[in-house]
């Protein structure tokens, strides 16, 4: 049987927000902030995977909703492909969260903390760290302005170490996102028991047809999306070299002409020498 790709959007959010898997999100938020050296939570409610949520809708929600027992945010988002700018987009709809919780007439003191996690299929961050948490504190001393924000990624290709008997913790369940072979996860469900409800999970996708076909239309869209952006920004760079090159040019041509004008020769000779308009010409002198 051909597993499903559980880093595809619409299968991780199968995986963690189904009804009846809270308890798999909960382990697995645990051990994302075990790690980071928090707390682990008690529960969590969450917005679950419906099927309202189209493959094909850009407006449908892949990502995953929770909020934790004392009003905490909770965003976790699962990137396949790089979409450029994923710092400022992070930052973007962690504002609009945050801002959000708050109702006309207000009080401020009434905005709970919203965590934001990014799991990546790539590398975006300059540090070969798998799991790097951001926090808002003052440079020199490290002391917390807010404990309200706080953004983690999680960078999958910075992931290179096996599958270890006996060792528990975040790795597994990344090694798991990452698609290890099958014949491992004996070893990881035993390293953390919480991971063989999320690969059962995975194998009763895997051999539904109809989460099969949801499965592959995402998995084409999210692909002709990643290739339409990359084709753009082939077509940018190659006009942008371009111009470049014509600049280059008229900026030489500029030289020359201003090199023939401080040693008095006729300006219709240096228009017909360098190609330049009058205009270009006359904007020298």
């Amino acid at each position: 049987m051909e597993l499903l790709d559980p880093r595809i959007d619409f299968v991780f959010k199968r995986i963690f927000a189904s009804e009846g898997n809270k308890d798999v999100l909960l382990a697995f938020l645990n051990r994302i902030f075990l790690d980071a050296g928090d707390l682990p939570l008690e529960e969590v409610v969450l917005n679950p995977y419906t099927d309202k949520d189209d493959p094909l809708d850009k407006q449908a929600i892949f990502d995953i909703w929770a909020k934790t027992v004392d009003g905490q945010l909770i965003n976790i988002e699962m990137q396949l492909f790089n979409k450029y700018d994923i710092e400022k987009r992070t930052l973007y709809y962690w504002s609009k969260r945050y801002a959000g919780q708050l109702q006309v007439s207000g009080k401020y003191t009434e905005l709970k903390k919203c965590v934001t996690i990014n799991i990546l299929n790539y590398k975006v961050l300059p540090n070969e760290h798998t799991h790097s948490v951001f926090h808002l504190r003052e440079d020199s001393s490290g002391a917390p302005l807010t404990d309200d924000i706080e953004i983690h990624f999680l960078e999958l290709p910075k992931l290179n170490q096996p599958v270890v008997p006996g060792e528990g913790g975040l790795v597994n369940w990344l090694l798991f996102l990452k698609g290890i072979d099958y014949s491992d996860w004996e070893v990881l469900q035993m390293n953390e028991p919480a991971l063989k409800k999320a690969m059962e999970t995975l194998e009763f996708l895997s051999q539904d047809s109809e989460a099969r076909r949801k499965y592959e239309d995402r998995q084409k869209f999210l692909m002709d999306e990643a290739s339409q952006r990359d084709g753009a920004l082939r077509e940018g760079f190659a006009k942008g070299v371009a111009e470049g090159r014509a600049q280059g040019e008229l900026e030489a041509k500029r030289e020359i002409a201003k090199k023939f004008l401080d040693m008095g020769i006729d300006p219709s000779a240096i228009l017909k020498a360098t190609g330049l308009t009058e205009e270009e010409l006359k904007s020298i002198s």
